[in-house]
């Protein structure tokens, strides 16, 4: 089930609303775009599951700030971040959600982005077990959409490729992979997510390590085929235009796009619904750690579920679906995150020192959250340099 709700929030919230984006900046290197992005989650990923283990405990990047550095202004901080990141990550994949909308029927997006919210607010802040449940469902429903996606297009005859890059902006493909990869890495950030239900899993010290490591290796090569099928039957500067990469795909290898579509649909609607749920439950997690108003701490006696915090939660997200379109809301995700997961590594670094000899669960090398931490803040710097020279 862990695993399941990982890669419901990766795959959801990645390879079925982004796949177009990634293309306009990588161009025909849109697969390594992606490869890069998780090879750098993947060292992230495997600090946060020795961290799960070692703190498993709600509002995750927030306790293990604070459990490095004893900080509670720093970790009050990084926790408010995760809310955003949250918030405005279910923002980018409701603005996904209509563009395979529109393929079914022609509706104002801003009326439909309005009802997706509020819906799944109130699913959010019903049932946890339900949500889980629904997602463990959905989250197999989108493996095997993306299955049928890779099976079609690599039996569809290749076309002629002699593209190099389709932003005209960026001076050269390594630069093309680099910003590609940024918008990718936000694609990876379900495992961020699981942390943050950690108190809701059964023997979390070894099912959360397990599920975060298992998602993130599948949606790595998940995307990695799905990004080489798509180049294989359609030019990258098509596939960057595309409201909908994977129907256009489908339709590209000689498939109807019916079914596709209406995964899609599915896999944006449960990424959404994903992300709502984390950032209430780090805000419950923080309001029980006076890093947040108490209210936002309430449970509903018969629902066991923190609704005002959801209420809250979907209201922003809400609002910033209707204010900013898809690619600036993946960005600015992935910049936020990029800040925690630095952040978060280099709080194992330090707590790895403080307690090695005392501690007997998933012990890794100290090297990986140093390759981590450094990543991390090497992808952060070339983000904001690419602004200001781009």
């Amino acid at each position: 089930m862990v695993t399941c709700y990982g890669l419901g929030t990766i795959i959801g919230a990645g390879i079925y609303v982004l796949l177009g984006s990634v293309a306009g900046f990588a161009g025909n290197w849109l697969p390594f775009s992606f490869l890069m992005a998780g090879a750098i989650a993947a060292f992230t990923a495997l600090s946060y599951a020795e961290l799960s283990s070692r703190l498993p405990q709600c509002a995750g990047a927030a306790i293990y700030v604070h459990e490095a550095w004893w900080n509670k202004g720093l970790s009050t901080v990084v926790g408010w971040m995760l809310v955003l990141t949250g918030i405005v990550s279910a923002a980018a994949i409701a603005n996904g959600f209509v563009g395979y909308l529109n393929v079914f029927i022609s509706i104002e997006g801003a009326l439909a982005i309005s009802i997706l919210i509020l819906a799944l607010g109130f699913i959010a802040g019903w049932d946890m077990q339900a949500s889980a449940v629904m997602i463990a469902i959905v989250t197999l429903i989108e493996v095997g959409g993306l299955i049928l996606v890779i099976t079609f297009a690599i039996s569809a005859d290749p076309i002629a490729v002699t593209e190099v890059s389709t932003t005209p902006a960026i001076p050269g493909t390594v630069a093309g992979v680099l910003l590609g990869g940024f918008i990718a890495f936000y694609a990876f950030i379900g495992f961020e997510d699981m942390v943050n239900i950690v108190e809701e899993v059964k023997e979390p010290e070894r099912n959360m390590p397990f599920g975060i490591i298992v998602s993130v290796l599948i949606a790595i090569g998940l995307y990695f085929l799905v990004a080489m099928a798509a180049l294989h039957v359609m030019p990258a500067s098509e596939l960057a235009q595309s409201e909908a990469p994977l129907a256009d795909m489908m339709l590209a290898s000689g498939g109807g796009t019916f079914f596709i579509t209406l995964i899609s649909l599915v896999a944006v609607i449960n990424g959404a619904l994903v992300q709502i749920i984390m950032a209430s439950r780090v805000l419950y997690g923080m309001a029980g750690k006076d890093m947040a108003p108490t209210i936002l701490g309430s449970i509903n006696p018969q629902t066991q579920t923190p609704v005002v915090a959801t209420a809250f939660v979907t209201s922003l997200v809400l609002i910033f679906a209707l204010a900013l379109p898809l690619t600036e809301l993946a960005q600015l995700t992935s910049f936020i995150m990029l800040i925690i997961f630095a952040l978060v590594n280099a709080a194992l670094i330090v707590i790895k020192r403080r307690t090695y000899k005392y501690y007997v669960g998933i012990n890794l090398p100290v090297f990986i959250p140093t390759i981590g931490a450094m990543t991390a803040s090497m992808l952060l710097i070339y983000q904001v340099l690419s602004f200001i020279v781009f």
